[in-house]
């Protein structure tokens, strides 16, 4: 539970670091977009440098980086398993064929470029918000960013406060939850033994003391901010401002620049394309 990278912020002194938030948001969706355009090797050989680069430059140690990909192992591996044994290519012979099962040398480079794919939209995206960007300063920029859509009514600020309390509480909810399984296993529960069933229902006493802490740490919050005389966004002010500077353009520029070579490498059409 210490390895979920959401919400948490690793403290440094890195480019990364020095960026503005709002324009670590839009290059964090440029990434995303980068990553669904890749087709081929070229494409794809790109990307994975561009990862690696941004974990040099962030400065957060790639111990850290690879502990978080731990929790996405299981869901890695699935994708994986079901593009190999569902892809089919009518134009060659499969590779392995055993039963109901074929392995095409397509499914094989599908697998393969997906895997990538998710690796480097987790990096990208951890890399350049929550490892570098404190939960406050991300639901800021947010706010920032959508600030056009109050024109038509939209509840702007509550959206980015209700995200600022989430992302807040979520290593909270964490240690709560570490604190209720070790209470339940000195009354020896045990959450690793039995069948698939037996371990989904050991999960209960967990779950639902758990739910009661957070419903019981939700009233008070709101308590708290109602004594506090919380109205909103109205009227209120910002104790830093949000300016850019030339070197946030500069990392503007080469970001689309480098959407610009992913798109370029799928017309060269290097190696094996999608």
């Amino acid at each position: 539970m210490k390895n979920v990278a959401l919400g948490q912020y690793y403290p440094a002194r890195s480019p990364l670091h020095k960026l503005d938030p709002r324009i670590k948001l839009i290059l964090a969706m440029l990434y995303i977009v980068a990553a669904f355009l890749c087709k081929n090797l070229l494409g794809f050989g790109l990307l994975i440098t561009s990862a690696l680069l941004l974990i040099f430059i962030s400065r957060v140690p790639l111990k850290t980086v690879l502990r978080s990909l731990r929790l996405i192992v299981f869901v890695l591996l699935f994708t994986v398993a079901i593009n190999i044994f569902m892809t089919k290519d009518a134009d060659t012979d499969p590779l392995f064929s055993y039963w109901i099962f074929e392995i095409y040398t397509k499914g094989l480079y599908s697998a393969l470029f997906i895997a990538i794919r998710i690796l480097c939209m987790i990096i990208g995206t951890c890399m350049l918000l929550t490892y570098t960007t404190t939960p406050i300063a991300l639901t800021d920029a947010l706010e920032r960013l959508l600030s056009p859509l109050r024109y038509i009514k939209l509840p702007v600020h509550e959206f980015s406060m209700m995200m600022s309390i989430a992302l807040r509480f979520i290593p909270t909810i964490m240690e709560e939850a570490e604190k209720i399984m070790a209470a339940q296993k000195a009354r020896g529960a045990g959450f690793t033994e039995g069948n698939l069933i037996k371990r989904i229902k050991s999960l209960i006493p967990i779950l639902i003391p758990l739910f009661a802490s957070v419903f019981r740490r939700a009233f008070e919050l709101a308590t708290a901010m109602t004594c506090r005389c919380y109205r909103g966004g109205d009227g209120r002010t910002r104790m830093t401002s949000m300016r850019l500077r030339a070197y946030d353009v500069v990392m503007c520029i080469l970001s689309i620049a480098f959407l610009a070579g992913i798109v370029s490498c799928n017309y060269w059409g290097i190696g094996y394309t999608l």
